[in-house]
């Protein structure tokens, strides 16, 4: 019980972070780097499945994937592009603390189910895919938007 708390709480605070990390760049032009870069930093996670206790099944893969996939809707959804200046910035979205911490509850709420069928190092294995298949589609739907963005600037500019 104690580990499914601290997880908890550390997941809460991750949020908080991302909800600060988010304004912040949004005070700053996007780039291809600041949107490829954290997808590629969390895979190496992807490193706790080496040891046994981490390990799922491929259909719990298959199944944590895919609901991360269907969370990075609300993620792509409130996730805008602009171009001021020339310079394509990301649209800060009121709607995202409120979605962060509806995804967050809802993997709570998800965790406590689960947790209790399997165990908590499977558990965190599935999470961590969950998490990575929605940031990484997230990213992905990103990078297209702003590629789209880059080639209506640099056509405007010649």
């Amino acid at each position: 019980m104690f580990w499914i708390v601290a997880s908890t709480i550390v997941a809460a605070f991750m949020a908080v972070v991302m909800i600060f990390v988010r304004l912040k760049a949004a005070k700053e032009p996007a780039s291809v780097k600041k949107i490829i870069l954290p997808p590629l930093f969390m895979s190496t996670g992807a490193f706790m499945f080496l040891f046994p206790v981490f390990q799922v099944k491929w259909i719990e893969v298959l199944e944590a994937l895919s609901v991360g996939i269907i969370f990075s809707v609300f993620l792509i959804k409130t996730s805008k592009f602009e171009i001021k200046n020339n310079k394509i910035y990301l649209i800060p979205s009121k709607a995202f603390i409120f979605i962060l911490f509806g995804l967050l509850i809802v993997r709570i709420i998800m965790k406590l189910a689960i947790g209790s069928t399997i165990s908590f190092g499977q558990t965190s294995g599935m999470f961590f895919l969950l998490a990575f298949g929605m940031i990484l589609t997230w990213r992905i739907s990103m990078l297209y938007k702003y590629l789209q963005l880059e080639k209506q600037v640099r056509y405007s500019n010649e």
